[in-house]
């Protein structure tokens, strides 16, 4: 799934909190504290997860105006060579 300007300066700004925040829980565990230590690696991966794959009321204009652009713009067949115009 190809990732847009925008959406790559997203992931890169969460990334940012995600792993200092991944990296301490390795810590945690690597000291013997496993609970605290897979709590946080889920959390760093809540957050690089959840923005990605879960619909919020903002998304939803948004996918809404995709789909309807989509189905009323076609683009042609690979096969398909375009009309020139007379």
């Amino acid at each position: 799934m190809a990732l847009g300007i925008l959406d790559t300066i997203g992931l890169a700004a969460t990334l940012v909190f995600a792993i200092p925040v991944a990296i301490y829980g390795i810590e945690q565990l690597v000291s013997g504290e496993t609970l605290f230590g897979v709590a946080l690696l889920a959390v760093a991966a809540a957050m690089v997860l959840v923005p990605r794959y879960v619909t919020t009321p903002d998304d939803i204009p948004g996918k809404a105006a995709e789909k309807a652009v989509g189905s009323a713009v076609k683009s042609p067949e690979k096969n398909e060579e375009p009309k020139q115009q007379e």
